[in-house]
């Protein structure tokens, strides 16, 4: 009989569920790190990021996608195009419902859609945010979940208490293939540092704004280099994306104090993730209703 340690597996898995179903802290825990960005307001994944899960036994790249939602925009359509298209590719599925809410019409439209592809994908049920419930609650919301659709497995987790994380680590390696590491030691993201500075900004933009904003922010580096001359100093410069003149001025805040505020914040975790000191500058500039428009999608990397 080969022992545990002969046998590696590596494949990949992604998490699906309604948007601010707690996916991408979960992505987080399980790597490690930061990989993907947090935020309560949904809607704040746009890009499908992959954290790397590194185990003695296993390599599990986790493909962290948008929420799946009835498209209302052009960029609504797309996110949700690259959710079905992530579902196809992936070894095995984790479908998120948090504990703290009841199961509603978003959650059984993606179950339906997920019953299309669990004969070929397994799909595992998972519980998120049990710490913010009584056990009551969790053990009402298990029982939900059988309801919902025919389960490999069904798991409740914390990601904040890593209540069970490294159980839905061992559930989800055991449903992909055996084979080699497909992702060098230490790796955590195949996202280029660029694409991770912009989402790090776009959070702390987000953080305590208007609902109105999430859907409205776009944020791209125009340029990131290593300053010459000094070897360790790095030059950012960003521009954040709004569609309205009135968004522009919620992003700014008084005396422009909030995009002081979003530098500050955003510049500690950026230094955190290069390992460097940076200059970094942030603009705000109004691209008129992009969200609808093909060309400016495009621009903006979607």
């Amino acid at each position: 009989m080969t022992s545990s340690s002969e046998t590696h597996r590596s494949g990949f898995a992604c998490f699906v569920g309604r948007p601010n179903a707690g996916k991408s802290t979960l992505t987080n825990s399980l790597v490690g790190t930061k990989v993907a960005i947090t935020s309560s307001k949904p809607q704040t994944t746009r890009h499908t990021i992959r954290g790397i899960v590194h185990r003695p036994d296993a390599q599990l790249i986790i493909v962290d996608t948008p929420g799946l939602h009835r498209p209302r925009t052009l960029l609504g359509e797309r996110l949700n195009d690259l959710v079905h298209t992530t579902w196809s590719e992936v070894d095995v599925i984790g479908f998120c419902v948090p504990a703290d809410q009841k199961i509603g019409p978003g959650d059984r439209h993606i179950a339906q859609e997920l019953a299309k592809v669990a004969r070929r994908t397994p799909v595992i049920g998972i519980v998120t945010k049990t710490d913010l419930v009584a056990k009551k609650r969790v053990a009402e919301q298990l029982v939900a979940m059988q309801e919902l659709m025919d389960f490999t497995e069904i798991v409740p987790v914390s990601a904040v208490d890593r209540f069970q994380v490294d159980l839905l680590s061992d559930l989800l390696v055991r449903q992909v293939p055996e084979g080699p590491q497909l992702y060098p030691e230490g790796e955590i993201t195949d996202q280029p540092e660029e694409s991770l500075v912009a989402e790090l900004v776009r959070e702390a933009a987000l953080e305590g704004v208007r609902d109105e904003l999430p859907h409205s922010l776009a944020v791209t580096i125009d340029e990131m280099a290593p300053r010459q001359g000094y070897d360790n100093l790095v030059d950012i410069y960003v521009s954040l994306h709004v569609e309205r003149s009135s968004q522009k001025a919620i992003v700014i805040g008084r005396n422009g104090e909030r995009l002081k505020e979003v530098g500050e914040r955003s510049r500690r975790q950026i230094q955190a993730l290069l390992g460097s000191k940076i200059y970094l500058d942030l603009q705000v500039k109004i691209a008129k209703e992009w969200q609808r428009d093909p060309k400016q999608l495009r621009k903006l990397g979607f």
